[in-house]
């Protein structure tokens, strides 16, 4: 629970620095309602990153499928879905509030609560993807190398899943920031009427965020 704290206590703060620029000027209203998401998110998904294996211990679950399912296969995807949960949490009042959109000479033609939405959403999923994968195919490489006793001591394995981790991270971390470009782009039919009565391009931009 503790290591779970953790994590989510630092992407939540990396989200809550990378965000979309929009909503960082429009006073401190907003942005304490985005700390104060932060505040909610990172417990909450702490206690949903540990609950499988505090169940398993509570109820004493001690089948080699049981053990194999919770220790190595599902922390990882509720990893990336907390990790995406929290970029959702954290960046939500770019739903209610909106994010500016450009036109292709860089000048902001409006602020869309629609393109709020979609860059948050392409966020979460490049988040989601991002450390899913990274302790996802480690967890499982491990076990088998465990299984098939190719490394006895433990010190050994442990440097090997760590190596896994990170080769897995350096090569996952390119791959999720280009699943979505950084300057995202929205159609113009896409976006609200006073938008559309403000301009005459067809593509409009806006920053995603990290």
């Amino acid at each position: 629970l503790f290591l779970q704290f953790v994590f989510h206590s630092y992407t939540t703060g990396f989200t809550l620095v990378n965000r979309n620029g929009t909503l960082k000027a429009e006073g401190d209203v907003i942005q304490n309602k985005q700390i104060l998401c932060s505040l909610g998110a990172i417990p909450y998904a702490a206690c949903v990153g540990a609950l499988p294996l505090v169940f398993m211990n509570r109820y004493t679950l001690k089948s080699s499928l049981t053990q194999f399912v919770v220790r190595n296969i599902l922390p990882a995807p509720l990893l990336g879905l907390m990790s995406a949960f929290t970029v959702v949490v954290v960046r939500s009042p770019e739903f209610e509030y909106g994010i500016e959109v450009m036109d292709r000479n860089g000048k902001v033609v409006g602020v869309s609560q629609k393109a709020g939405e979609k860059a948050v959403k392409e966020t979460a999923l490049s988040r989601g993807a991002l450390f899913g994968t990274t302790f996802l195919v480690p967890n499982v490489l491990t076990y088998f190398v465990q299984r098939a006793k190719l490394i006895k001591r433990p010190h050994a394995l442990a440097a090997v899943r760590m190596l896994l981790i990170t080769s897995v991270l350096a090569g996952m971390l390119p791959v999720s920031l280009s699943m979505f470009p950084q300057l995202g782009e929205i159609k113009r039919a896409d976006l609200e009427p006073e938008i559309l009565s403000s301009t005459e391009e067809t593509e409009l931009f806006y920053n995603r965020g990290i």
